[in-house]
């Protein structure tokens, strides 16, 4: 028990800003700009760190430390020369294993893709490449994204920096583990029901879910195709803005991906916020909220009230059926994303006597046990006879969910919940499934309406673990989220502590 500490340097890419005005570029940008420090240096003391700590925390499946090591040598040439790439050139990420990166094992968390080494990098990693990030490593995960807690690696569990005895939340809990333990500066992370926010939520750090089409999800490995959405978690506002701000846009290779501008959400973040108007849905405050989540988040409101903020209690009464739709469209797009995995293509084979025992032996042994409850949950309800009975009326109630968002947002400009209705929980304390997936049932229904959410620390629990607020916004509107969110850190210092290590 007991957690990580203050880091040696490096320095953080956002440094803590206590007083409201205009947004500075993020901290390493600046010193390496002056000559402080060089990209080199970060690298270096980032995979140090790694080293000495990560076989406590579980963070990472694989690092790329050769890797780093040349990307921070151009990079410091780059700075030396004058003609850095932007602010994320030199600053230290690590990827989700969920993401495709070109001669690096890409897992999934899965044995089924154990030896997997894609020829090429998902759109995501290629903008961040070009933008001069620093490949870390690839972060552990829950197998194919299933999972709310990281103790369904298929590898190993992945453990909170705030508290060893606890998980750091799933399924990007290694991505949320490494930036809340400083073992990088921002990472990548996935989010399908809340994958991004909640673990931030448990990790203490910003997470960030764009709008479904805002980022591409070319070279992402498919869970539930109409949900997932690729995003950055981070120390602060300001570095989730810039990371967003390289990896957003249209892309050809994904037709999902939809072709709107994309700001500087940097520029924008110092903007006044008095005047907008916030709405409290009272479904998000039900029975069985922790209640020192509850009393931080009231407290969060009182804060951004005490900023100009209105707020007005609204009401999202679809919200109770969030969780019973998305536990039936999710399984069921995993079900037919996942038939590739047949020992035929790539990944694992087990060889058998013909194609079927072939198949069958191969899902066998390479899937894990949550990954085969979700399968066949979801192929029952595609199966015939069901279809329209669960999975079609699930995409009707999805419907409402929406229209319930739509309706609130012709009032508000934000709404502000709880991102969890608890904080993070011991390893091994939720083997019930379904007491596991309730853990989503505030990040859900965004995600059901494929609209922009954010997650920033609103405080800490007597035990010392933190609380996340969840700010939704309108589809595609990032900008006022992070402006909101920023306002509200620069008026805290929660995203200023860190765990403590020996």
């Amino acid at each position: 028990m007991g957690g990580l500490s203050k880091p040696p340097k490096p320095p953080a890419l956002g440094a803590p800003r206590q007083s409201r005005g205009a947004p500075r570029r993020p901290a390493s940008f600046n010193g390496y700009r002056r000559g402080d420090f060089t990209p080199e240096d970060t690298a270096r003391a980032h995979l140090e760190r790694i080293e000495r700590l990560d076989a406590r925390v579980a963070a990472y499946l694989t690092v790329t430390a050769d890797h780093a090591r040349r990307a921070a040598r151009a990079s410091a040439e780059r700075y030396r020369s004058g003609r850095p790439l932007g602010p994320l050139d030199g600053v230290p990420v690590a990827l989700k294993d969920v993401l495709c990166t070109a001669g690096v094992t890409s897992t999934c968390g899965s044995r089924i893709l154990e030896r997997f080494v894609p020829p090429y990098d998902a759109t995501v990693v290629a903008r961040l490449h070009a933008a001069g990030a620093v490949m870390l490593g690839k972060a552990n995960m829950d197998e194919f994204a299933m999972g709310s807690s990281t103790e369904h690696s298929a590898f190993k569990p992945t453990r909170n920096p705030w508290d060893l005895a606890r998980v750091p939340g799933g399924s990007s809990g290694g991505s949320a583990a490494a930036v809340g333990g400083r073992l990088a500066t921002v990472a990548l992370g996935t989010d399908t029901g809340g994958s991004i926010r909640q673990p931030a939520a448990f990790c203490g750090v910003v997470g960030v879910k764009p709008t479904y089409g805002r980022v591409s999800r070319y070279g992402l490995i498919a869970f539930a195709s109409s949900l997932d959405q690729v995003g950055p978690l981070s120390r602060d506002v300001t570095d989730a803005a810039a990371t967003l701000s390289v990896i957003a846009g249209t892309d050809p290779l994904d037709a999902t991906s939809v072709d709107t501008a994309v700001g500087d959400y940097v520029a924008a973040l110092g903007d006044d916020v008095t005047g907008l108007t916030i709405g409290v849905p009272g479904e998000y405050f039900a029975a069985g909220i922790d209640p020192e989540v509850e009393r931080a988040v009231r407290d969060a409101i009182a804060v951004l009230e005490g900023l100009g903020v209105k707020a007005e209690r609204v009401s999202l009464p679809a919200t109770e059926y969030g969780i019973a739709v998305y536990y039936i469209i999710a399984p069921a797009e995993a079900s037919s994303n996942l038939a590739r995995y047949d020992g035929v293509k790539y990944g694992l084979r087990v060889p058998g006597k013909d194609l079927i025992e072939m198949s069958s032996q191969t899902r066998a042994a390479g899937f894990g046990a949550e990954v085969k409850r979700r399968v066949m949950l979801g192929t029952y309800s595609l199966s015939a006879g069901y279809h329209d009975a669960y999975y079609g009326r699930a995409q009707k109630v999805r419907t409402l969910v929406k229209r319930d968002f739509d309706s609130v947002f012709g009032r508000v400009d934000l709404i502000v919940a709880p991102t969890t209705p608890n904080v993070a929980f011991r390893h091994g304390e939720k083997a019930d499934p379904l007491a596991m997936y309730l853990n989503d049932v505030f990040t859900v229904p965004a995600s059901l309406a494929g609209l922009p959410a954010l997650s920033v620390p609103c405080g800490f629990t007597r035990a010392g673990l933190p609380i996340g607020l969840q700010l939704i916004g309108r589809a595609f509107d990032e900008s006022t989220l992070f402006r909101l969110a920023y306002a509200y850190e620069q008026a805290t210092d929660w995203h200023t502590r860190r765990p403590e290590l020996p």
